[in-house]
């Protein structure tokens, strides 16, 4: 079953090292859990990242992002459409 492309959280290669993660959003109360979640997964596995918020929304549109929150990983978006959980970001950093 093919998820919706809006929702969809795409892997990293596993063991992949992550160096900078964007969470992009206009500020909205679901973007703000958005950041919080990855920060907590970055935070719980010691990760040193660059970990930044955009909502600057031209910024957010080079990223070809309909929906937000979305999360960035290395320049690709690996997560959109919704909050992810825990197990969606660890999935999405590879780790």
């Amino acid at each position: 079953m093919a998820e919706s492309a809006e929702t969809t959280c795409c892997a990293a290669a596993p063991g992949a090292k992550v160096s900078e993660v964007l969470v992009l959003g206009p500020g909205c109360a679901k973007c703000k859990e958005t950041y919080r979640v990855v920060e907590r997964v970055v935070s719980e596995n010691n990760l040193d990242v660059k970990l930044s918020k955009i909502e600057d929304i031209a910024e957010m549109m080079s990223y070809n992002i309909m929906t937000t929150p979305a999360v960035v990983v290395d320049g690709t978006v690996r997560i959109k459409g919704h909050v992810p959980t825990t197990d969606e970001v660890r999935k999405a950093f590879g780790i």
